[in-house]
């Protein structure tokens, strides 16, 4: 998210005003759905293209793995090639990745289908807060627009797994990848007919050499973590992505440091409160996205559940981050950040410790209650830390913050994912007793954020604008 919104008034009807919040809309909603809808399919994916668990955990890290990569290099090259020609490019990209994703007859087809569905969200995401800044010139206005663009993006999460599982068990799950096609389609017609032009910032460069070496490290740690159980933690492949990762990684703090422009700038964490709640947002992410990847496999495979039944399982679950998001960034405005941080991940760490003992002959009933109240303990923390960072954060830098807050999200749900599909695969047929160990590790996680929300978070030194306090929602 690298928009700024301090760009200068510009003339639109309101026409252009409301087939650019739908386009921007629509496009966030697919972004979102993509990132939930694809878990419900999973064990039907497995059986149908013989795909090993580390190919499933690849077939939900892709996507993960380039949108994280990529999105602060998305909002760049919105500055600079234009806001509305990137976003319809990104829309047209991560469309004609749903199709082939929709077609792919193998594995290794599917899967670099997910890797240029990424790219094609990454240029998305950050564009869309442009295009409905230079569209909404009025602060107010602004506001009441980028609240609908979040809130969509939140009712998207939270009706990923419902619509996946009704999709996959009426059409099959290439048809949760299909019905981005129209929809994808819909949202690049309207932005190409109706979003104002974008000024071009042609003085700010890329900062390549940093992007090439961010993909790097994240892609050799993936490729460890995900090959490490099947392959063995001493296999070349995996020995040599945790290399590749610790020298890539090292070598982008050193570029990052001496870059002139740099794709993140590292200051930004020399500001206590901006690196505490990035780093809360990783670990929350971890625990939540690698128990949604695990419980997936759980419910279908020892459970014995269809993909509609897993779909519902999951909508206590979903549902209440959507309802809770919208009184939490007004407890966060009215109480400072802090509290509903600490006060959210402690009561997700609790209700992930509860559930340790599960297995397959436990009731439903006993599940849906601690994953409701952890679900409902990452909700109130979200809108917190998002608002910790913004607040911290210098107001001309913002947007980077924002955009990097949130890539340290998805690199947490990347490396949750991974982790998390290790015990699986460990745990055999069942998932067996490791279930109960990913329980344990998203619970420390939940705990370790809530701690570092106490000690690290200090409450911003101004206050949040309406627009940023819209923008909290945004998964």
């Amino acid at each position: 998210m690298t928009a700024s919104f301090d760009t200068a008034a510009t003339a639109t009807t309101k026409r252009q005003q409301t087939m650019t919040l739908a386009a921007t809309s629509l496009g966030f909603c697919l972004i979102i759905l993509d990132v939930t809808v694809v878990n419900v399919a999973l064990e039907r994916v497995q059986a149908d293209l013989a795909m090993t668990l580390s190919g499933l955990q690849w077939v939900a890290n892709a996507y993960t793995l380039v949108f994280a990569s990529l999105l602060l290099t998305g909002g760049a090259l919105g500055d600079k090639l234009g806001a509305k020609q990137v976003f319809i490019g990104g829309s047209a990209l991560f469309t004609l990745a749903s199709l082939t994703c929709g077609l792919a007859p193998d594995a290794t087809t599917l899967v670099a289908s997910r890797l240029m569905q990424g790219i094609g969200a990454a240029l998305c995401l950050p564009t869309a807060l442009a295009l409905l800044n230079i569209a909404f010139p009025d602060a107010g206005g602004r506001a009441r627009a980028v609240g609908i663009w979040a809130g969509m993006g939140g009712l998207a999460l939270a009706a990923g797994p419902v619509v996946g599982g009704v999709l996959v068990e009426m059409i099959g799950w290439r048809s949760i990848f299909l019905i981005n096609l129209p929809l994808g389609a819909l949202a690049i017609w309207a932005a190409a007919k109706e979003a104002p032009a974008a000024p071009r910032h042609t003085g700010r460069g890329i900062d390549l050499p940093g992007q090439l070496l961010g993909i790097l490290a994240l892609g050799g740690l993936t490729i460890a973590l995900i090959e490490g159980h099947e392959l063995g933690w001493q296999h070349p492949l995996v020995l040599g992505g945790f290399v590749l990762a610790l020298v890539a990684g090292g070598f982008f703090i050193v570029v990052e440091a001496r870059s002139a422009n740099p794709m993140l700038p590292l200051s930004l964490f020399a500001n206590r409160t901006v690196a505490a709640g990035s780093l809360v947002g990783l670990l929350n992410n971890f625990g939540y996205y690698g128990l949604l990847f695990i419980l997936s496999l759980f419910f279908q495979t020892a459970k014995g559940y269809s993909p509609l039944m897993t779909g519902l399982a999951f909508l206590p679950m979903t549902a209440s981050v959507t309802l809770i998001n919208l009184a939490a960034g007004r407890l966060t405005a009215r109480f400072g950040a802090r509290p509903p941080m600490v006060i959210g991940q402690a009561i997700a760490a609790a209700a992930y410790l509860s559930m340790t003992g599960i297995d397959a002959g436990t009731p439903y009933w006993m599940m849906a209650i601690p994953l409701l109240i952890a679900a409902s303990g990452t909700a109130l923390s979200v809108p917190a830390m998002t608002a910790a960072v913004l607040g911290a954060a210098d107001r001309k830098r913002s947007g980077i913050a924002a955009g990097a807050f949130n890539a340290a999200r998805q690199v947490g749900g990347m490396i949750g994912v991974s982790v998390v599909g290790a015990l699986a695969a460990a745990g055999g047929a069942e998932l067996g007793a490791n279930i109960s160990l990913a329980f344990i590790l998203a619970g420390g996680a939940s705990l370790a954020a809530s701690l570092l929300s106490l000690i690290g978070i200090r409450e911003p030194s101004r206050a949040l604008s309406a627009t940023e306090l819209a923008e909290e929602s945004a998964v």
